[in-house]
Formats: structure tokens, sequence, C-alpha cells
């Protein structure tokens, strides 16, 4: 089950897509090296179908149902030297992917939202119970963020974790909204 996010609706999915359509025209729209090439092709639709109307648990099962993870990745380890393994692709990998990536575009459409109605903090919350929440992330719920600057950090960090920490890396759990 995916996240519950509190402020999604018609009016945040519009600053969404528009987060989105910044990433496209600027060409830094993420696309993870786990996706296969038809996902890699697919996966600026399916962001936009998710951002429309969906959810992230609706874009981790197109990713499933299309096929478009890729089944196995390259790892590099230390050991003897730089040594390159074959391992396979967690099967959890549509969900991380599709609940960061929305997660992320979520959080940016809702910092612009509250920018553009005169909000200056969004607020930090658990929007999906995880089995061992990080203590890290256990701290960050409740704190108020400065929307613009979690904006900006947003922007500029994709498909790395951002500066301010939120979201604070894969199955957190964490998301924001407004006060």
């Amino acid at each position: 089950m995916g996240i519950f996010y509190k402020n999604l609706d018609e009016q945040t999915r519009e600053f969404m897509l528009k987060e989105r359509e910044i990433d496209i025209e600027k060409g830094s729209l993420y696309i993870s090296s786990r996706l296969n090439s038809a996902g890699k092709s697919k996966w600026a639709e399916l962001l936009k179908e998710a951002i429309m109307s969906h959810n992230d648990d609706w874009l981790a099962n197109q990713l499933k149902a299309g096929g478009y993870m890729k089944s196995h990745e390259d790892r590099r380890s230390q050991s003897e030297g730089i040594r390159v393994t074959r391992v396979r692709v967690p099967v959890t990998a549509p969900e991380t992917l599709a609940e960061g990536e929305f997660n992320r575009y979520y959080a940016r459409g809702l910092c612009a939202r509250a920018i553009a109605e005169g909000i200056s903090e969004v607020v930090v919350c658990r929007g999906k119970q995880v089995k061992q929440p990080r203590r890290e992330s256990q701290v960050m719920i409740g704190k108020r963020i400065n929307a613009k600057a979690l904006l900006e950090d947003l922007r500029k960090s994709q498909g790395v974790d951002p500066a301010l920490g939120i979201p604070p890396g894969p199955n957190s759990g964490l998301t924001i909204y407004l006060p």
C-alpha cells in the first residue's frame, strides 16, 4: 500500500504537473537505471498519468504489469579491487521507484501551491506505516519546513537524497502536508 497524501487534490495535482513539465523542459526528469528500455520510454507518460489521476500504488502496478523493470543489474564492490557482479533487482523496486518519485512530485507540487497561496511552511508527517521506522525519520515528524527552500532543494536533487532530507530516502513513509 502506497503513501497517504493528505493534500492530494486537483489543485495540488496541477502544481505537480507543472513541476514535471519543468523537469522535462530542462531535460532533468529522473529515469531510474532499474527501468528497462521499454520502461524508460514509457516512464514520462506513466508518471504524468499517475499525477493527473492516480497515485503511487497505481504507478507501481503499471511498472509491474507492463514488465518495465530490469530483472538484473550490475553491482560494484570494493573486494579485490573494483569488482562487478550481476544481481537480481529487488522485487520491491517498482514500489520504491513509484513511491519515491510520486512523493517527490507531490512534495514539489505542494510546496509550489503553498507559495502561491502565501503559506510559508509545510509540515512533515508519516504517510505510510513502516515496519522499522528510522530514528532520523521519526525525529522529522511534525517538523515545519520552509516551502520555498524545500521546493528549491527538491528541484535540484533528482535521483539523489535532497539536502533538507525530505523525503528522507527510499521507503521512509514520510511526506508533507499544508498546516
